[in-house]
């Protein structure tokens, strides 16, 4: 009965392939993939052979994205090094390797390992660990935390085992997206450069650098918003590290504005909206954020949870899309948006405005207020306003 309902399941998908004509649609051979994967695996071959995909997000052109890339994105790619799966699993690595380097008394390491089990603030106790391991001066320079990041983060090239997000993302790239990280590791860069790719990791401490990146002149620039393991004196845990920046009103005015005319793509993000760093960057002086049209791909492990969040994101201007119920079922769903996105137009289909595709888009309204009005002015966000990612 099992075999019947995954061969009727998978002729259904094939039957609504064929369009008035009788002609097959570019979504036969994606039929026959998955058709063929579920055999082997002897799975069942349900609802995934016909996702559907938002037309507002694949007829995007790649030039109106920015990837905002995090720890999703490097655990799937290099699942042997936990330290790359998420700030919890990060810290652990941290003061693993703290206590083999004897770099951190034991007393310590253990108090720790205790906050990090019970507090839920991660990024404070990350904070309070790199001051632990740094002078007494309240200077982050010099300090074991580098060693031990170099020790968590070593020979990070040999363990790329599944680099297909990365093949997406560089595809993108390739036709104008911009990406920026929160993540520490230089995965995409590494793997880049693999390619031949010129890439570069950019940080916020070199203002002529970010701006030539907000303005489009790094075609394959990374900006690490938390700075980079390679350069840890440079890693920034709160806004007050960045307050030379932030205060910066060229430097805010060019990153919000990508913010409001581009469509931010969230990849692999769990708790970016509630990065100090990444509100203080993007969020606290742009108003109107209903107005805009930015993209979550998330895990739809709960369904209440999933679906209140995606009502909460779109108070911000975000759409929350789900990529599947299992985290395995990501770097696929990455390179099937990502052919979406990049899939052949017809050469004049630059000079086609968006509204001839689909309507007035979120973010081209967005981009005419803009244009009419001049520049928002500044209104902070409140911290209490923002919805929780857990």
């Amino acid at each position: 009965m099992e075999n019947c309902r995954n061969r009727s399941c998978w002729f259904v998908g094939v039957l609504q392939s064929f369009n008035g004509s009788g002609e097959l649609l570019e979504s036969v051979p994606e039929l026959f993939r998955q058709a063929r994967k579920c055999a082997v695996n002897n799975e069942r071959f349900s609802f995934v052979c016909l996702r559907k995909f938002l037309k507002s997000l694949i007829r995007k052109q790649p030039r109106d994205l920015l990837l905002v890339i995090g720890t999703g994105v490097s655990a799937a790619v290099a699942p042997g090094i936990p330290a790359l799966c998420s700030w919890r699993s990060c810290i652990e690595a941290v003061l693993g390797a703290a206590e083999q380097l004897e770099v951190l008394h034991p007393g310590d390491v253990a108090e720790f390992r205790k906050k990090v089990m019970k507090e839920r603030d991660l990024l404070v106790v990350a904070h309070d660990l790199i001051r632990k391991m740094s002078p007494r001066t309240g200077d982050t320079k010099p300090n074991f935390f580098q060693d031990c990041l170099m020790e968590v983060f070593d020979n990070l090239e040999q363990h790329i085992q599944n680099p297909v997000v990365l093949q997406s993302i560089l595809r993108l790239m390739e036709r104008g997206t911009m990406v920026l990280t929160t993540n520490y590791d230089n995965l995409l860069e590494i793997f880049g450069q693999q390619q031949g790719k010129p890439m570069e990791s950019l940080d916020l401490k070199d203002k002529d650098k970010v701006l030539q990146w907000a303005r489009g002149h790094i075609k394959y620039g990374v900006l690490h918003i938390h700075g980079l393991y390679t350069d840890p004196c440079g890693m920034v845990l709160d806004p007050s590290g960045y307050k030379d920046v932030t205060q910066d009103p060229e430097v805010m005015e060019v990153l919000q504005n990508l913010y409001r005319t581009k469509s931010f793509l969230f990849l692999g993000c769990g708790e970016t909206l509630r990065d100090q760093i990444f509100q203080a960057l993007f969020l606290y002086t742009v108003k109107n954020k209903v107005d805009l049209e930015h993209y979550m791909l998330v895990l739809k492990e709960n369904e209440d949870h999933f679906f209140k969040l995606q009502a909460d994101m779109l108070l911000h201007g975000i759409k929350v899309v789900s990529y599947g119920d299992c985290f395995q079922q990501f770097p696929e769903y990455v390179q099937d948006l990502t052919a979406q996105i990049c899939k052949e137009k017809s050469p004049d289909a630059d000079q086609v405005d968006s509204t001839t595709l689909l309507g007035t888009s979120c973010v081209d309204c967005a981009k005419r207020k803009l244009g009419e009005s001049g520049t928002d002015s500044p209104k902070r966000v409140k911290q209490s306003d923002m919805p929780t990612l857990e």
